[in-house]
């Protein structure tokens, strides 16, 4: 009778992807809510721009 040898050996590579997955959703997560370091800091920016009034020259004949 022949004895199966074969360990299991296949779900160690799943478990290493699962495992994977599961720190990037961590890391993803942290940041998310907890705000992390990846929203900036507002600014407020005022800008003020004055042009001189332009007028268009007349038509002649008109």
């Amino acid at each position: 009778m022949a004895e199966n040898t074969n360990s299991g050996g296949g779900n160690a590579g799943l478990a290493f992807i699962v495992g994977g997955i599961v720190v990037v959703l961590a890391i993803v997560a942290y940041f998310v809510f907890a705000g992390g370091a990846l929203t900036p800091e507002t600014k407020e920016v005022k800008v003020d721009v004055n042009l001189p009034e332009v007028s268009a020259p007349s038509v002649p004949g008109n």
